[in-house]
């Protein structure tokens, strides 16, 4: 797929791994369509605006459905269709299993996969009218392989690789791509917080013996939007750790 303008819709766009997102499809020459759940940070959009890109903003929250049809709506009315949904938006909240309460465990469902689903059904409606269409969900190497303290986050990622596959095999049909990015460990304002002894340790468990930026994981992200032969893959992106 040629991406110059291509609408983009990013979900989390406000900032992280989504902001990069946003920013490398705006540098194909695309129509990024931003969204966070109350804003968009100004230093984003003076980059963009930097940048001579093209861009919206749609703001909402993923995990309740009216949101999502009035962001989609929106999205529509304006521009018409909607050419790549990167479904990026998602929460942590980790904690031990025999801790961990029924709502801290729907709470994270609710956006991780949830919001990921009604996301993907909201769009994919459109995508099927014009029988072309990229979707690409943000999974993690934690779903493939599950983590002590994130039982919740495991099993939300490890769902959104199921609904990856899933709807790659209907989109296929309508010639709509489906794919998945499993980011390992990545700098942000998580591992930003850890201490020096941990950082040390995760480090041990990666041949590469650094973290990914998140401009890597929006370099994926461009990749499968743009390459018309792959669908309903998982893409990992974590220096080794888990090989």
């Amino acid at each position: 797929m040629d991406l110059k303008d291509k609408v983009v819709l990013v979900t989390g766009s406000s900032r992280g791994i989504g902001a990069q997102i946003a920013l490398a499809f705006a540098k194909q020459g695309s129509i990024v369509i931003l969204n966070g759940r109350t804003s968009i940070p100004k230093e984003l959009m003076q980059e963009l605006d930097e940048m001579g890109a093209k861009y919206a903003q749609t703001l909402g929250d993923i995990s309740k459905e009216d949101d999502v049809k009035r962001m989609v709506k929106e999205v529509i009315k304006e521009f018409g269709q909607i050419d790549v949904l990167v479904n990026n938006a998602g929460i942590t909240n980790d904690m031990l299993m025999i801790g961990m309460k029924r709502d801290d465990f729907a709470s994270l469902i609710d956006v991780n996969l949830v919001g990921t689903f009604q996301m993907t059904q909201a769009v994919l409606k459109k995508m099927y009218k014009k029988k072309t269409g990229v979707i690409i969900n943000m999974a993690s190497v934690i779903g493939l392989h599950g983590n002590i303290g994130q039982a919740n986050y495991a099993a939300s990622k490890a769902g959104v690789i199921g609904l990856t596959k899933s709807v790659a095999k209907e989109g296929a049909l309508r010639n709509i791509r489906v794919n998945a990015i499993a980011p390992g460990m990545i700098v942000s304002d998580m591992t930003d917080v850890l201490s020096d002894k941990v950082k040390a340790d995760i480090l041990e468990r990666i041949p590469m013996k650094r973290f990914g930026e998140a401009k890597e994981v929006a370099d994926v992200a461009v990749f499968l939007a743009k390459n018309d032969y792959i669908t309903g893959q998982v893409i990992t992106i974590d220096g080794g750790m888990t090989i």
